[in-house]
């Protein structure tokens, strides 16, 4: 027996015990113990043997066939996200761990890009590390600032999740997200120490792990209740960074025209630094006398 994480047969199980009899077509007879499938009727569904599926739950076989692996995902309802993850898992092999993780580091003209935007944005690593952050996005929410986790600040932070007021919605989305990130990769330290870090403060994460919902995070509608301007309707869009493996350029913008827009535009002026000498040139207009010419 191999001593590498059993990831299928967790994975499968976990998916297993959410999807219920009436969803799969099975007649429900007499009092069940559990809500989900039972091993058997996955096995029966996707036309493979019961002693066969209990190997794949246990990690005693770790190399279906992609066509059992397509079945198991059929029978389980996983959309075409899970099912890629599903297949991964099932290709996967045993790696040694590696001694160390990786820093992750923003390309230079990445990080420059992102002072000069005039929207809100950052640069999120794999497992949702800031990595990168221009004023604005610190000015929409201070956790968005170089050094901030997006997982633990949402899970863990209270000035954060009121900023959300769809915070258990978006939290949960993030969590798939968070393990599409990662696939298959989870025996870097990194991961490790964020993972038990929220499963042990926070009971919500604990459970949203648990249940193995896989989701590629994509470009999505954000709702920000913020203390200064008011209520924010922004677009998020998330933009793989080319040279980088796991980063992605995340931009915030509000549709144009909009009171959105306008809020937006009254958050930037705060934000934005102030140009040296301007108020002490603007001072200085005030009290001189009218112009006697120009052009």
């Amino acid at each position: 027996m191999t001593d590498e994480p059993n990831r299928l047969g967790e994975f499968v199980r976990a998916r297993r015990e959410l999807v219920t009899p009436q969803q799969a077509g099975i007649p429900v007879l007499g009092v069940r113990r559990v809500a989900g499938l039972r091993r058997e009727e996955v096995a029966m569904l996707a036309g493979i043997s019961a002693d066969y599926y209990l190997r794949l739950e246990q990690g005693r076989d770790r190399n279906p066939s992609p066509q059992v692996l397509e079945a198991l995902a059929r029978v389980l309802l996983l959309d075409e996200d899970a099912t890629a993850y599903l297949l991964r898992l099932g290709a996967d092999r045993p790696r040694r761990r590696r001694r160390r993780g990786r820093k992750e580091t923003v390309p230079p003209g990445v990080a420059k890009l992102v002072d000069t935007l005039s929207l809100p944005a950052v640069v999120e690593g794999r497992y949702f590390d800031v990595l990168a952050a221009n004023a604005l996005a610190t000015a929409l929410s201070p956790r968005l600032a170089v050094g901030g986790n997006r997982l633990r600040d949402l899970f863990l932070d209270p000035a954060e999740q009121a900023l959300h007021p769809d915070w258990e919605k978006a939290g949960a989305g993030m969590v798939a997200g968070f393990r599409e990130s990662v696939g298959t990769d989870t025996d870097d330290p990194r991961f490790i120490e964020l993972v038990g870090e929220l499963s042990l403060a926070s009971p919500r994460f604990a459970r949203l792990w648990a249940r193995h919902d896989v989701a590629v995070c994509e470009g999505a509608a954000k709702y920000i209740d913020h203390p200064q301007v008011g209520p924010l309707s922004l677009n998020r869009e998330r933009l793989a960074i080319g040279g980088a493996p796991g980063q992605k350029l995340v931009v915030y913008h509000p549709d144009p025209g909009s009171d959105s827009a306008e809020r937006l535009a009254l958050l930037a002026s705060t934000a934005r630094p102030p140009v040296p000498g301007l108020a002490r040139d603007t001072a200085r207009g005030r009290h001189a006398g009218p112009a006697t010419g120009g052009a």
